[in-house]
């Protein structure tokens, strides 16, 4: 089956820039310099409220991620499709990285009053860092997902998903080297994501086309879980709320902008 349309152009320097980026974070992931550099950045996060870490964690939740980008049903479903694409080959990365690397979490190998530990006390499956994968794979698909020419505009989703990365080590729970190999991880989801996307068809960023009602339907399940369980941290539960209620929204006016289509002059039933 040919591409449904080309998302663009990418070049040969983006599938290796993620290879390049585990050579030089080679002494974080070799525990060369570690941990004294976690302890290190950990201890600078201190001045940071710890909400503002527990946060930006949620964007590396897949319920999460599901919720914020919950506006792309009605302003960018390409965009939704983009992240949708990239995020099993995120999960699966991440799976393997822990099913096969014995890597012991930072509370596990330091004092832990030496460190500033926010939830729950982890101690095992550390390599690499799910959340910085995931994070970086949804920003990476939706940078890909845009023209060439708007890509630079769209540069501050990698900065979220670096501040998402930075925030694993902020509340204890990573090292410097499980974050970087999650971004590359990451890096390369999105690029395999936007390999994907060019085979959805257009038609599935219709309304009423069944697939985005799935999506739809998925995004309504990640509002039940933010409503009813913290996501990671306690801390996150108000947070939570909110993001749940704007997607809550958001699905309204999909249903109402779903159904008008479907009714609406011109309309094939089940295209």
């Amino acid at each position: 089956m040919a591409p449904a349309s080309d998302t663009g152009a990418v070049s040969l320097r983006l599938w290796l820039a993620p290879l390049l980026l585990l050579m030089l974070a080679a002494p974080l992931w070799m525990h060369w310099w570690e941990p004294q550099m976690f302890i290190r950045i950990n201890g600078w996060s201190r001045f940071v409220p710890a909400p503002v870490w527990t946060g930006l964690s949620l964007l590396g939740n897949g319920w999460g991620v599901l919720v914020v980008t919950a506006p792309l049903l009605l302003l960018a479903p390409r965009q939704m499709w983009a992240w949708l694409c990239a995020a099993p080959f995120a999960a699966v990365f991440a799976r393997l990285g822990k099913g096969f690397i014995v890597s012991p979490r930072p509370a596990a190998e330091i004092d832990n009053t030496q460190i500033h530990i926010v939830g729950d006390v982890l101690r095992t499956v550390s390599m690499p860092s799910g959340h910085t994968t995931t994070a970086f794979a949804v920003a990476t698909a939706l940078v890909l997902s845009l023209p060439p020419a708007q890509r630079r505009r769209a540069g501050w989703l990698v900065g979220l998903a670096l501040a998402t990365g930075l925030s694993r080590i902020a509340v204890g729970a990573h090292w410097p080297g499980d974050v970087a190999v999650g971004m590359a991880l990451g890096w390369w989801s999105g690029l395999l994501g936007n390999r994907v996307l060019a085979y959805v068809p257009q038609a599935w960023s219709d309304s009423s086309h069944w697939a985005l009602r799935c999506v739809a339907v998925l995004v309504a399940a990640a509002v039940f879980v933010l409503c009813t369980d913290a996501l990671d941290f306690a801390e996150n539960q108000p947070l939570q709320w909110v993001l749940a209620a704007l997607a809550a929204c958001v699905l309204v006016l999909f249903v109402v902008r779903s159904v008008c289509d479907r009714s609406g002059p011109g309309s094939t039933p089940g295209a």
